[in-house]
């Protein structure tokens, strides 16, 4: 479970693994009191307790709709689905393919970026132009490496996730090829620092999280 910090509109936000969502609510109903309302909230489950704090619940896949609300929606979010995840920074990439926690295919590779250069005049615009092809040979090898390693998965993967440099992201699901991957992109998007693979086998941390947003009555 991550750290709760400020969210937009209000109350806090943070992330709850599936396998402990239910022990989470339980701990709410005992701070705040019993539910009084679970209501449908088109993309959200929102949750109002008896001292009229509200939790709002964020699935990471979309979810059945069922009569027991709140149950169908705890089972739901446990329930394992195959997505593929895309990071890309400068000069780095990796690609993915997960059941569940599980990594089933990957690939991370990199290729040199040069750094930005304190020197100027002729010097400094050759180095922009040479650093830029550099820049998009990273594009167009990371979407050679979807393309091999994702493309295959698409018709099963539930979601995409993407992370890193979001320009970078968009210009490689820009690839004609990655259109059946780019429709399937969903929020939000992974913070990550480099483009490992620890960092990639880190990232169903995130993406199979509950989004929560919990606001108290003093916080309105």
């Amino acid at each position: 479970m991550t750290r709760a910090r400020p969210a937009a509109g209000g109350g806090r936000q943070l992330r709850v693994p599936p396998e402990r969502l239910g022990r989470w609510l339980d701990g709410v109903a005992a701070r705040h009191g019993s539910f009084t309302e679970v209501a449908d909230d088109g993309d959200a489950v929102r949750i109002t307790c008896a001292d009229s704090t509200t939790v709002t619940l964020r699935a990471p896949f979309e979810r059945p709709a069922a009569p027991a609300l709140l149950a169908a929606f705890t089972a739901a979010t446990r329930r394992p689905h195959r997505a593929g995840v895309l990071l890309v920074r400068r000069g780095r990439w990796a690609v993915g393919v997960f059941d569940g926690e599980e990594l089933v295919v990957s690939k991370v590779d990199s290729r040199l970026v040069q750094g930005r250069t304190a020197a100027g005049g002729w010097s400094q615009q050759r180095f922009a132009r040479r650093r830029g092809h550099q820049t998009d040979a990273v594009v167009g090898a990371a979407a050679d490496a979807a393309a091999r390693v994702l493309l295959p998965h698409a018709g099963g993967l539930t979601a995409l996730f993407t992370g890193g440099d979001r320009g970078l992201v968009d210009a490689v699901l820009a690839d004609p090829r990655l259109g059946p991957l780019a429709a399937l992109r969903r929020n939000p998007r992974l913070e990550v620092g480099e483009p490992t693979r620890a960092v990639l086998l880190e990232t169903p941390r995130q993406f199979r999280a509950v989004r929560v947003q919990i606001v108290e009555p003093g916080e309105r």
